[in-house]
């Protein structure tokens, strides 16, 4: 042993010295500036559909826009990475569908946007995140998606729906005077239905009555949404179902009671004329004229 270790030992500082130096790392070379007159370049990609299904349009020459009038500004949208409702050129067979999700409790909000084309496509974009604390939208989750076509056909039934002949705003009375108490828990909804020419926008506290009214609209609306991607899932974790509000809303009527427009109710936005179309369109249901709220009831 005595002898062998020594030989180990100089045959390791033999191939030591045979070894080829390390070569000093050298930085890599920082990417040269970009070209101004490519930086500014107006070649930008047009955006897919899923992302942005009505891209591109501009008003004619006849064409106005729509007043669009739920509360959400335009600079809102844009944070929450959608186009603004206030932008979106609908035309003739096709509508807009949306609905914000903002819990009496907690920062966790979210927004579903439906949009069917006159060519027979149909898109769900659908946004969840934290909406406080920072600029930005927190935790924000994205869904970009084109639905398949047996979605269609309700979702423009929708548009004849007897929901959005109710006043925007309502409370619940139950009969006898007795009426709903103040929002502390739930969930509120703010939804909006756009199509050629005219707007409509409920709100809903979270009343399970209340959100009961418009029952098949959000189970249309978050159901296509709803499975495709399970942050999104966490925060409405019931989905499309909203069959315990249903049962409220009809409790209620069986029962004697009813939804009065609130005293701060306001109309909903002003139609604006249809520019006519040289292309063919399909016949679309009118929405229900909205019926004048009742005066307030003295106090």
């Amino acid at each position: 042993m005595g002898v062998i270790a020594p030989a180990i030992f100089a045959s390791a500082l033999a191939l030591t010295s045979q070894a080829q130096p390390v070569a000093p790392v050298v930085p890599a070379t920082p990417a040269p500036p970009p070209d101004p007159a490519v930086w500014w370049s107006n070649e930008i990609p047009r955006p897919s559909s899923e992302t942005d299904p009505l891209a591109g349009r501009r008003l004619g020459r006849k064409e106005q826009p729509v007043p669009i009038d739920n509360g959400v500004d335009p600079l809102l949208y844009r944070l929450w990475g959608l186009q603004p409702l206030q932008t979106q050129l609908v035309r003739g067979g096709e509508l807009v569908l949306e609905a914000w999700a903002r819990p009496a409790r907690g920062v966790r909000q979210a927004v579903v946007r439906v949009t069917v084309r006159r060519d027979g496509r149909a898109f769900v974009q659908a946004r969840a995140g934290l909406g406080c604390c920072t600029p930005e939208i927190g935790r924000r989750v994205d869904i970009n998606a084109e639905l398949p076509n047996d979605r269609i056909a309700a979702l423009k039934a929708l548009v004849g729906d007897a929901a959005w002949s109710q006043p925007r705003s309502v409370i619940v009375d139950y009969g006898g005077g007795a009426v709903e108490g103040v929002c502390v828990d739930g969930v509120s909804w703010d939804v909006t239905l756009l199509v050629a020419g005219q707007a409509r926008h409920l709100r809903r506290a979270c009343d399970d009555a209340e959100v009961g009214s418009i029952a098949g609209v959000l189970s249309a609306l978050v159901g296509a949404a709803a499975g495709r991607d399970p942050l999104f899932d966490a925060v409405l974790p019931r989905g499309g179902d909203f069959s315990r509000q249903a049962k409220a809303y009809a409790d209620l009527n069986a029962q004697g009671g009813q939804l009065k427009a609130e005293t701060s109710n306001r109309p909903q936005p002003p139609a604006v004329p249809i520019a006519e179309d040289d292309e063919p369109e399909p016949q679309q249901a009118e929405i229900p004229a909205l019926a004048p709220p009742p005066p307030p009831e003295p106090r």
